[in-house]
């Protein structure tokens, strides 16, 4: 028995402990972007809208082709209606009538009916709305995929921008720890004043602040990676890529040189989909006055009796069959659809208007996200000069503080501006990442890595 437990633990912390490792990810922005466009959620769901859109498609194939009912039913007439004839057709009295039932008190019959359209103009407009709707579906689906590739793009650098956050703060105090505590011991010795202290003491406290909000913001930020990947927000996830690499493999100004045609725009090609739709309900609404023809085959049996033997072998079923064919022809409507035809017209108009107005908002678009990109580059240049400057600022009054040169306060205002500094630097990072995205994402070209 106790054997069996040990074994039954051990199997058990076993499956527990993979199941644990199965949830644990070391992921570099390229597997994080394979992650999501297999398992984000409004990734699925766009893929569900494709294999939706496919089964439309052949719902609207399948309305022209032959179709095939049956029906079967049995009737009992509890109570057989009674009809009245002259009495002199059966020898009875002239002028009286008698009461007569016809047929059996119960009945059975089964009817199979082939119907096959053979021309009806909206169907034809239908297979064309369908293979639209199917483009309009593939087109928003690469347009998620932009979407979420731009977003783990996002959470990933923002996730890496929080770490190095934290990891500076943490400096930071460390090295303000150590300023405050050679001041105090300075300022027991009577060599400096308590001011210098305070002043210092306010400075870690701020510090400390900071610390402890960049920390909360780091663990929101993976919380929201996980799930930009489709994750759940507790999965153990560490990043593989450093925020200063993906920045350098980020800025290539070449990437400012590359055009495409708007047409290409995920969003142009959506905004086309739309326009090809209203020009479909308009072909509708005009077909509507065409005349509809429809061929139908049915066959058919009966019994009658005054008993159930409808199942007996040697039961009588009578047979009949009808061949036909089918017109509906519209001929008066009163205007309604004359009505639903302009309407049809007027938001094809409005469709085209809109189109003609995406293609100028994509171009402004492209020239906004190249310009951002461009920016994002320039002040990430001027970021880093920056803070090697308020380094050697920080630094010398660092030295001319503890020579009694510069006054506390001239300390803090160099240690702020330097904190300052470091932050901007990390932000310029971060935005050159998110700005090539965001071009990339315009130009419909995600090709993360910079090609030699």
């Amino acid at each position: 028995m106790n054997k069996t437990c040990i074994v039954f633990s051990f199997t058990l912390l076993s499956i527990v402990g993979f199941a644990q490792q199965k949830q644990t990810y070391n992921l570099t922005l390229e597997e994080s972007i394979n992650i999501a466009l297999d398992s984000n959620y409004t990734a699925i769901n766009a893929r569900r809208d494709i294999a939706k859109a496919i089964k439309l498609k052949w719902e609207t194939t399948a309305m022209g082709l032959p179709q095939i009912n049956a029906e079967v039913s049995y009737q009992n007439n509890l109570k057989q209606p009674v009809t009245l004839i002259p009495s002199d057709l059966t020898g009875g009295e002239p002028g009286s009538f008698t009461p007569v039932t016809f047929g059996t008190k119960q009945s059975a019959s089964a009817l199979a009916t082939l119907t096959q359209l053979i021309f009806d103009g909206s169907y034809l407009v239908g297979l064309q709305a369908a293979k639209t709707f199917l483009d309009f579906s593939e087109n928003a689906e690469e347009k998620t995929q932009l979407e979420v590739r731009k977003g783990v793009i996002n959470a990933y650098g923002s996730v890496l921008l929080s770490k190095e956050l934290v990891s500076i703060f943490e400096l930071n105090k460390k090295n303000l720890e150590k300023n405050l505590f050679e001041t105090q011991k300075q300022y027991e010795n009577g060599f400096t004043e308590e001011e210098s202290v305070e002043q210092l003491a306010i400075t870690l406290l701020n510090i400390e602040t900071e610390l402890k909000n960049s920390q909360r913001t780091l663990l929101i930020a993976k919380q929201m990676f996980n799930l930009s990947l489709g994750l759940d927000i507790e999965s153990k996830v560490s990043l593989k890529d450093s925020l200063d690499d993906l920045t350098q493999e980020n800025i290539n100004l070449g990437f400012l040189d590359i055009t495409i045609n708007v047409e290409e725009n995920i969003d142009y090609k959506i905004a086309y989909n739309l326009t090809e739709q209203r020009s479909l309900e308009l072909k509708l609404e005009k077909s509507r006055a065409l005349p509809v023809l429809s061929a139908f085959l049915n066959y058919g049996t009966q019994a009658y009796s005054d008993s159930f033997t409808f199942l007996n072998s040697d039961k009588i079923w009578y047979q009949s069959s009808v061949l036909g064919l089918s017109m509906n022809i519209p001929i008066i409507s009163s205007g309604m659809r004359s009505a639903r035809t302009q309407q049809a017209r007027i938001a094809f108009d409005q469709a085209t208007t809109e189109l003609k107005e995406t293609h100028q908002k994509v171009q402004l678009e492209i020239n906004t996200a190249k310009s951002n990109y461009k920016f994002s580059i320039e002040s990430y240049e001027n970021a880093k000069k920056n803070l090697v400057l308020t380094k050697r600022i920080e630094k010398k009054n660092q030295i001319k503080f503890v020579e009694g040169l510069a006054t506390s306060f001239d300390l803090r205002l160099a240690q702020i501006q330097l904190y300052s500094a470091q932050q901007n630097y990390l932000q310029a990072m971060l935005n050159v990442i998110t700005t090539k995205a965001e071009l990339e994402t315009v130009l419909n070209t995600p090709n993360f890595r910079n090609k030699e």
